[in-house]
C-alpha cells in the first residue's frame, strides 16, 4: 500500500498568536530584549496549543543505516563503523549518550538499515529494512515499496513515542552524500555548494563526492516527485527519518532538527507537506558546507552556531536547554502587573492587556494545553 503521509495542522491560529504575543511583550522587560528567545517562546505556544507550554524532556530517536554508495570512496572511514558506532550507542560511550545523560534526554536507538546483524539487544530498536541501500550512482538506493516501508515505519515509531519533544538524530557512514544529491535536487542549488567535507576527506575526496553525485544524479533524472527523488537518491536512514518527522509534526509535537542529514529528511518531509516547518525547532547550523544554504532554502533560523558536523542527534540536545528556557519564561516570567513593576511612561513597553473575555471565547485555556 503506498506511503499516505499522515495530515498536519498548521500552527496559524490569530487569536492565539496575538494573545501570546501580549503574554510575552508583558514580561517584566523592555519588549523583544529576549530576542530570538521570545519567538521560540511563541513558536512553541503556536504548537502546544497554549498560553503556559509545559514541556516533558524530549526524546531523541538516532537512526542508523549503511550506505552502499560508501563503495565509491566518498568516506574518510570504513562502513563498518557504522555499526561499531551503534554498539557504542548501545553502551552509553558515544557524544550523544554523554550529551543526553548530562541534559536527562530520552534516548532510542534504531537500525533503520545497518549492514550488520546485531539479534536481539536490549536498547536497539529494529527497524532494519535491508541490510543498507543500493549504489545511488549505479542503482536506485531504495526500491519504492523499500522507501515507504520506511518512510512508514518512521512514522509508526512516533504512534508509540509519548514525549512531546522529538529529536532525530542519525548515524551511516558516507550519507553526507545521498544528503547533499537530495540538497541539489529539491532545492536546485548547484552540486558544487551542497558537497562538503562529510567525515573530514580531503579537497581530492569533495571533488570525488561531488562526481559521484553528478553521476547519480544524471542517472536518475527521471524521478521527479519527492518520493521518487528520496528513494533514488536518499538513504533508509533518512527516509525513516522523514516518516518519523511527519509523524511526529501530525501529533502537534515539537520537532528539534539537528544538522545536515537530518535537515534532508526535512527537506523532503516540507516537499510532501509544508505545514511540518511550523513545529520545526532548528538547533544549530552545521559545519558541513552546504548546511546553511539548506537552511535558508527552508527559511529556517537555527539557534547555534558552534561549528558541530557530527550528526548523532547532539545538536538537538545541545540545544535542548534554549527550548526549555523559552517554554518556562512563558510560563514562570512575571508580568509588569503581577510584580508591580512599572512600565514604560509612554505605554511602549508592552502590549495592552486583552480582554480576558476574547480568549476564553475562543476556546483556548491559560494553562496546558495539548494535542
Amino acid at each position: 500500500m503506498p506511503f499516505a503521509p499522515p495530515p498536519i495542522v498548521p500552527t496559524r491560529d490569530d487569536t492565539l498568536s496575538l494573545r501570546l504575543q501580549q503574554r510575552i511583550d508583558r514580561k517584566t522587560k523592555p519588549r523583544g530584549s529576549l530576542g530570538r528567545l521570545e519567538s521560540l517562546a511563541h513558536q512553541i505556544g503556536m504548537i502546544r496549543r497554549t498560553l503556559a507550554p509545559r514541556l516533558s524532556s524530549p526524546t531523541v530517536f538516532v537512526f542508523a543505516a549503511d550506505h552502499g554508495v560508501a563503495d565509491e570512496g566518498v568516506s574518510a572511514y570504513p562502513q563498518d563503523v557504522t555499526w561499531q558506532m551503534v554498539e557504542n550507542f548501545l553502551a552509553g560511550g558515544a557524544a550523544i549518550n554523554v550529551l543526553a545523560r548530562q541534559q536527562g534526554v530520552a534516548l532510542r536507538i534504531v537500525d533503520a538499515g545497518v549492514r550488520h546483524d546485531f539479534g536481539r539487544r536490549d536498547g536497539l530498536i529494529d527497524r532494519k529494512i535491508r541490510a543498507g541501500s543500493g549504489n545511488l550512482a549505479v542503482e536506485p538506493a531504495m526500491t519504492a515499496r523499500e522507501c515507504e516501508q520506511a518512510l512508514q515505519a518512521g512514522a509508526d515509531l512516533m504512534a508509540g513515542t509519548d514525549s512531546d519533544v522529538v529529536g532525530f538524530g542519525e548515524m551511516g557512514i558516507a550519507n553526507t552524500t545521498p544528503a547533499a544529491a537530495l540538497m541539489h535536487r529539491l532545492t536546485g542549488i548547484p552540486i558544487v555548494d551542497c558537497v562538503g567535507a562529510g567525515t573530514g576527506v580531503d579537497a581530492a575526496g569533495v571533488a570525488r563526492k561531488t562526481r559521484v553525485i553528478e553521476r547519480a544524479v544524471r542517472r536518475h533524472a527521471g524521478a521527479q516527485t519527492p518520493l521518487d527523488v528520496l528513494a533514488a537518491l536518499g538513504g533508509l536512514e533518512i527516509a525513516m527519518m522523514t516518516g518519523a518527522m511527519l509523524g511526529a509534526a501530525s501529533r502537534r509535537r515539537v520537532l528539534l532538527i539537528d544538522g545536515f542529514i537530518a535537515t534532508s529528511a526535512l527537506l523532503v518531509a516540507a516537499r510532501l507537506n509544508p505545514a511540518i516547518l511550523d513545529y520545526c525547532v532548528f538547533c544549530h547550523q552545521s559545519g558541513e558546507r552546504g548546511h546553511a544554504r539548506m537552511l535558508q532554502a527552508l527559511c529556517a533560523q537555527p539557534l547555534l552556531d558552534l561549528g558541530l558536523r557530527l550528526g548523532e542527534g547532539t545538536g538537538c540536545v545541545l540545544a535542548w536547554p534554549l527550548v526549555q528556557a523559552a517554554a518556562a519564561l512563558l510560563c514562570d516570567m512575571a508580568s509588569f502587573e503581577d510584580a508591580g513593576v512599572s512600565d514604560r511612561p509612554d505605554g511602549l513597553g508592552g502590549a495592552d492587556q486583552p480582554q480576558s473575555g476574547r480568549f476564553q471565547d475562543a476556546g483556548i485555556g491559560d494553562e496546558q494545553g495539548g494535542a
